[in-house]
C-alpha cells in the first residue's frame, strides 16, 4: 500500500509526464538496451523504429500517475500487460532491470526538476506496480502449466502449409513430441522465437485462427513488407521464405485476453468485424460462436479488406454460412479489382460506416468484437458511441503496443 504522500507526489509529477512523456520514454528505452542488452529481444524494433512503443508506455505511465490511489481502475490494462509478458516469458528478475532504468532515465531527462521526494515516490510506485505485475504473471504461468503442459518455449513441427491471400500464409503446428493439444480459448495468440543473424533470438505473437479443439495451432501470418521508416516484417518474411512443411519452430504456449464470451440471453446478437488480417482471432471465435449458439442467435460477420487479393478465409467463411442459417456474411472492399462486384466477391464498397452497420445490425442490442488497424479500431470505435453501445458489450484487440483510440 502506497502512502499518501507518495501518492501526492507522483500527482503532482503528470503535468510534466504529460509534456515530457515520450521524450523520457525514448531516452528510457536507448538507455535499457545499452545499459542491458539482454532485454533487447523483448521487443519488437519495428515498434520501436515507429515511435508507438515509446508513445505506449507514456501513456501507461501517465495512466498509472492518473489512478494510482485507485488501481482498480487500471485492471484492464494490467491483464492485458501481464498476458503480454507472459507471452515473451519476462520474469521476475526482469522487474529490478525496468526499474532501475527508469528511474535513471527520470532524473537524466528531468534534471534538477526530478528532486529526491519524486525519484523516492516513484520508487515505491513502481515497486507496488512491479508486485502486482509479478503476482498475476506468476498466476498465469500457473495456468499455462494445467492447462497446456508446458511453459516457456517447446519444440513445434510445420504440418502444413497453406496459402491464405496474396500476403497472408496459414501455418499448421502439431507438438514435436507428439502430446495432444488442449483446446486454446478463441481469441488467445501464441508466441513465435526464432534466431536471429546475430546469434540471437527474437518473438513475436500470432493469434490462433483455428477452431479450439483441432490437433494443430494455426498461426495465419502476414508478409510486412515495411513502409518508410518501419522496416519489414523481420518474423513474417522469415516465416514466409524459409519455414515450410517438416521444419520446426519454437512456440510458447496460448496467451491473451482478447477472448470470446457469449453474451446473455442466448439470442442477443453477435457482431464481428474484421480488418485484414485482424481477422485471425474473430475466425477462431466465430467457429465456437456458431457451434455454441442457438439458432436464435443472428451472428453477423463484416470483412474489411481491400480487395479480393488480399481477402483471408473467403472460402472458409462461404462454407460456415453454408452451414449456419443464422450466420449473415458481409465483404466491404475499399479498393476491389475489377471484377470483384461482379463475381460477387464483395458485397459492398467503401469503408465501415454506419449505414453499413444499420442495414446489418439495425438497433439490435448486441455484443460487438472487432479486429484490425488502429484506423478502423478508431472508426468502429466512433460509429458505435454513437449507437450508444455499452463499454462492456465492445470487445477489441490491437495488433501491436496497446494504445488510446483517440
Amino acid at each position: 500500500m502506497l502512502s499518501q504522500s507518495t501518492v501526492d507526489v507522483v500527482k503532482q509529477t503528470i503535468p510534466v509526464l504529460q509534456e515530457h512523456g515520450e521524450t523520457l520514454t525514448r531516452h528510457f528505452y536507448q538507455r535499457m538496451f545499452e545499459h542491458n542488452p539482454e532485454v533487447k529481444a523483448f521487443f519488437n524494433p519495428a515498434h520501436q523504429q515507429a515511435g508507438t512503443q515509446q508513445r505506449a508506455l507514456a501513456g501507461a505511465i501517465c495512466a498509472y500517475a492518473q489512478h494510482i490511489d485507485n488501481p482498480s481502475a487500471l485492471a484492464g490494462a494490467v491483464e492485458l500487460i501481464a498476458q503480454k509478458h507472459v507471452s515473451l516469458g519476462i520474469k521476475p528478475e526482469h522487474y529490478p532491470i525496468v526499474g532501475e532504468n527508469l528511474l535513471a532515465s527520470i532524473r537524466e531527462v528531468l534534471g534538477e526538476a526530478a528532486t529526491d521526494d519524486i525519484i523516492n515516490a516513484w520508487g515505491e510506485a513502481y515497486g507496488v506496480l512491479a508486485d502486482l505485475f509479478i503476482q498475476r504473471e506468476g498466476q498465469i504461468f500457473e495456468q499455462q502449466e494445467d492447462t497446456y503442459g508446458w511453459q516457456g518455449f517447446k519444440c513445434f513441427l510445420v504440418e502444413k502449409r497453406e496459402r491464405c491471400s496474396d500476403n497472408i500464409e496459414s501455418f499448421y503446428l502439431c507438438p514435436a513430441d507428439g502430446s495432444v493439444l488442449a483446446p486454446h480459448v478463441p481469441g488467445q495468440y501464441l508466441t513465435v522465437r526464432i534466431p536471429t543473424a546475430d546469434g540471437g533470438t527474437t518473438l513475436r505473437n500470432y493469434s490462433l485462427s483455428n477452431r479450439p479443439g483441432e490437433p494443430w495451432f494455426r498461426i495465419s501470418v502476414k508478409r510486412e513488407a515495411g513502409q518508410g521508416d518501419v522496416p519489414a516484417g523481420v518474423v513474417s518474411n522469415y516465416l514466409h521464405n524459409h519455414i515450410n512443411v517438416g521444419d520446426s519452430l519454437e512456440v510458447a504456449p496460448p496467451a491473451g485476453e482478447f477472448t470470446l464470451t457469449l453474451p446473455e440471453p442466448a439470442d442477443k446478437p453477435l457482431v464481428f468485424i474484421a480488418g485484414g488480417v485482424g481477422i485471425t482471432p474473430l475466425m477462431s471465435m466465430l467457429t465456437v460462436a456458431l457451434e455454441a449458439s442457438p439458432a436464435a442467435r443472428p451472428v453477423v460477420f463484416i470483412q474489411a479488406a481491400l480487395n479480393s487479393a488480399v481477402q483471408p478465409f473467403a472460402g472458409e467463411l462461404a462454407e460456415l454460412a453454408q452451414r449456419y442459417d443464422n450466420l449473415r456474411l458481409h465483404a466491404r472492399f475499399s479498393a476491389p479489382l475489377d471484377g470483384d462486384l461482379q463475381a460477387g466477391r464483395c458485397q459492398s464498397t467503401g469503408f465501415i460506416d454506419a449505414p453499413l452497420l444499420d442495414e446489418l445490425v439495425g438497433d439490435a442490442y448486441a455484443a460487438w468484437y472487432f479486429c484490425g488497424p488502429t484506423p478502423m479500431l478508431q472508426q468502429v470505435r466512433q460509429l458505435l458511441k454513437a449507437r450508444a453501445v455499452p463499454e462492456a458489450d465492445q470487445h477489441y484487440e490491437f495488433f501491436g503496443p496497446a494504445q488510446a483510440l483517440a
